[in-house]
């Protein structure tokens, strides 16, 4: 578990007393208790509070909020307050702001605005972690560090420039190296030295968006830039382990978030933590994708849900409540997905500035007689019932999509062939066609062990690593299915194309070669036309997007396009290779397609689906543990929906209930069931 002093699932959130009166703090205590919240999240944003110059420090506000939430049965989750430098630090030492993308110096002001190559930044946030943990390493109501607050963005200043050169100078040793993975001969970029590379920005190589001249040069200051900003974290964790080497540290992440390299940072975090703000109508099966994601990163132990909005957000084009009953519902969705915290941004809504319109716990009208905090109370006394339970169980998947950062990276920075395609809409589909038949997924990244699966899915792996093409084979050489797509195997890490024909290293595994990728616009549909339609399933299919002008060589051919000048060559095909098999997708295809064609793998895989049957949003995920399995079945519907959980003899833990065979659940209605077999 994350932290044996507080044996059960944590309820809580971000809470900012600094902002309040002393009879506000008496009144959120009460109503803290109220609502059955044992954790409060301190200090995110405090660093100017904390340290008015450069030699003073002042913890004793910080002191008597811990101690006062403690001698109440409240935890503490300490953050170490350097998501924002002070104004004294931006205006002594400019170092710290940042140069931004069109090569203008930051002024104070913002949040994320440090430059993570600061030497300055560096120095003192390192020093108040330390000093924050010197201070509080024997207190017993600091349950974890939170190291700064959702890191991301990007730094083009001098500073970050010279980290880059030597970030290169260790990745490649030598400046001839550097030019034959960037292929600096093309348009004449040949470098002679190491000062004459420049950050790719808007005053360089790049323009808006994702568009480059040079795809290897991004990527790499993607990759630098996420590594600059996890040495910050580094920084912080190893100055916080000093004094508290058994208090676990996290800092939170946010999903699918483009800018760093998640499963990289997922390594150095002590547990994965990440805020979940999804808008009204971002479909249940993304955030179920990326609850999955999150849980991925360190391969499948429980993470926390650091912040969610129990109402609304703030920041969105159109700020939607939530509807009565989707606080609950979703929160159950991350706790079904591996989730051991159910925690809110904020405890109590702010009086003034960005987020005063971003929901809390406490409402602007200051009483428990909301219908926010009736749901949230009720929740919290759902889950302190519960913790005994589910805390500490692991999800278990039999089938596996592979997500990786900079593959998603060099798809997003390719000069072609569509502007329509979006790595991470590719990825969702697949999962989203398993999502539905409640098949449940672990979505891992590319250094994961696969010995494990039976499925392995990898959409639109443009980027085939040194290595990865091998550990596949070996995978399907032992009996594994494989799965990719259109726009696969086509270059290396340094993203240089694998000559010789596409999928490159996995024309062997796949058995086919690709001579020309068609793209069209979005509008324009081919079909994919099936040889022998599988059970129940559809003769004729549309895809759309990119379509892979294909040879068979040793594969076997499943379905060929139906139109254009390209109709008859194959489409989807399966290749044997050793005891297992590999298949291609050689467009993007509509959903039924997607749902009839993973159905057919997982049957003859022996992947079965978590229930018998299920409506169309009923969502159905399971955790398990030595005490037995948790069956969470989940009404996304405005409607009573029905499922059936066949010859299971169950207990719902949220009722007593016992529950077999088919049963209805109320609209946003919520079952956990427990089977001791």
């Amino acid at each position: 578990m994350i932290n044996k002093q507080l044996p059960k699932i944590w309820f809580g959130g971000d809470y900012n007393p600094e902002q309040w009166d002393r009879e506000t703090w008496d009144e959120d205590v009460r109503m803290f208790k109220l609502a059955g919240i044992d954790v409060a999240t301190l200090n995110v944003f405090s660093w100017a509070q904390n340290q008015p110059d450069e030699d003073t420090c002042h913890f004793e506000w910080l002191d008597e909020q811990i101690d006062r939430l403690y001698e109440q049965g409240i935890y503490t989750c300490l953050a170490t307050s350097t998501a924002a430098h002070p104004a004294w630090m931006a205006k002594k030492y400019p170092d710290v702001l940042r140069v931004d993308f069109h090569g203008q110096q930051r002024k104070f002001g913002g949040r994320h605005n440090s430059c993570p190559n600061s030497p300055t930044y560096r120095k003192y946030s390192e020093r108040i972690a330390e000093k924050l943990a010197a201070r509080y390493k024997e207190h017993p109501g600091v349950l974890i560090w939170h190291v700064s607050n959702e890191y991301g963005g990007y730094c083009y200043c001098g500073h970050c420039e010279a980290a880059f050169r030597e970030w290169l100078k260790e990745k490649y040793k030598t400046l001839d190296e550097v030019n034959r993975v960037w292929n600096t001969r093309f348009w004449g970029h040949t470098f002679y030295d190491w000062d004459e590379i420049v950050a790719p920005s808007a005053l360089s190589e790049e323009r808006k968006g994702s568009e480059t001249d040079f795809q290897g040069i991004s990527i790499d200051y993607r990759r630098f830039m996420s590594d600059s900003l996890l040495e910050c974290f580094q920084l912080e964790y190893n100055a916080l382990k000093k004094h508290t080497p058994d208090t676990p540290v996290t800092t939170n992440l946010m999903g699918t978030f483009p800018m760093l390299d998640y499963f990289k940072w997922g390594k150095e975090m002590d547990v994965v933590s990440w805020d979940n703000y999804p808008a009204m109508d971002t479909p249940v099966s993304y955030t179920a994708m990326t609850h999955d994601l999150m849980r991925g990163l360190k391969s499948g132990q429980p993470f926390m849900l650091m912040e969610q909005t129990p109402s609304q957000q703030n920041w969105q084009s159109y700020n939607s409540l939530k509807r009565p009953g989707v606080m609950r519902l979703w929160s159950y969705q991350a706790v079904a997905r591996g989730a051991d915290t159910v925690l809110y941004f904020q405890l109590r809504r702010s009086a003034g500035a960005t987020e005063k319109f971003h929901g809390a716990v406490i409402e602007h009208a200051g009483h428990e007689h909301t219908r926010v905090f009736r749901e949230t109370a009720e929740l919290g006394r759902e889950l302190d019932v519960l913790s005994d339970e589910v805390l500490d169980s692991r999800v278990q998947a039999r089938a596996a999509i592979v997500f990786d950062w900079e593959n998603r990276w060099a798809v997003d920075l390719s000069s072609g062939p569509s502007a329509a395609l979006d790595y991470v809409t590719e990825v969702h589909k697949y999962y989203e066609a398993l999502y539905k038949q409640n098949i449940q997924v672990d979505m891992i990244g590319v250094e994961e062990d696969l010995s494990g699966y039976d499925l392995v899915i990898a959409p639109v792996l443009y980027m085939v690593k040194r290595g990865y093409a091998d550990k596949l084979k070996t995978f399907v050489n032992n009996g594994g299915t494989f799965v990719t797509t259109f726009f696969s195997g086509i270059v290396d890490e340094h993203d240089l194309v694998t000559l010789g024909g596409y999928p490159g290293e996995l024309r062997s595994l796949l058995g086919i070669w690709a001579e020309e990728i068609d793209a069209l616009p979005p509008e324009k549909k081919n079909q994919i036309v099936m040889k022998e339609p599988w059970e129940h399933g559809q003769k004729e299919y549309n895809c759309r997007l990119l379509f892979d002008l294909i040879h068979a060589e040793s594969a076997e051919v499943l379905a060929e396009y139906g139109s254009d000048f390209y109709a008859g060559m194959p489409v989807v095909t399966k290749n044997s290779y050793g005891s297992g098999n590999a298949f291609y997708v050689a467009s993007s295809p509509e959903g039924d397609f997607l749902k009839d064609f993973l159905r057919d793998l997982c049957e003859k895989q022996g992947i079965a689906p978590l229930v018998t049957y299920a409506d169309d949003g009923v969502e159905a995920s399971e955790r398990r543990s030595n005490s037995g399995s948790y069956l969470f079945l989940m009404n996304h519907n405005d409607r009573t929906s029905s499922f059936d959980i066949g010859e299971r003899q169950t207990e719902d833990l949220l009722t007593g209930e016992t529950v077999t065979g088919a049963h209805t659940l109320e609209p946003k209605g919520v079952m956990i069931l427990k089977d001791s077999q």
